[in-house]
């Protein structure tokens, strides 16, 4: 799930960056990169990976 949030995120970080819009310094094509870099991390790192479900004996 967060693999699909990071590259949404890169997704409107190039839109910001090709279009050329300009922003506030919070939605900057490069903090918007480092949010999908920051969920790209976390999804690799095994968290937000989906359910986990637990053995019942």
């Amino acid at each position: 799930m967060l693999g699909i949030v990071a590259a949404v995120l890169f997704f409107f970080a190039f839109l910001i960056n090709a279009a050329d819009i300009g922003t506030n310094n919070v939605f900057s094509s490069t903090n918007v990169m480092l949010l999908g870099l920051t969920a790209l991390a976390l999804h690799v790192a095994g968290i937000g990976a989906g359910w986990a479900s637990r053995n019942r004996r």
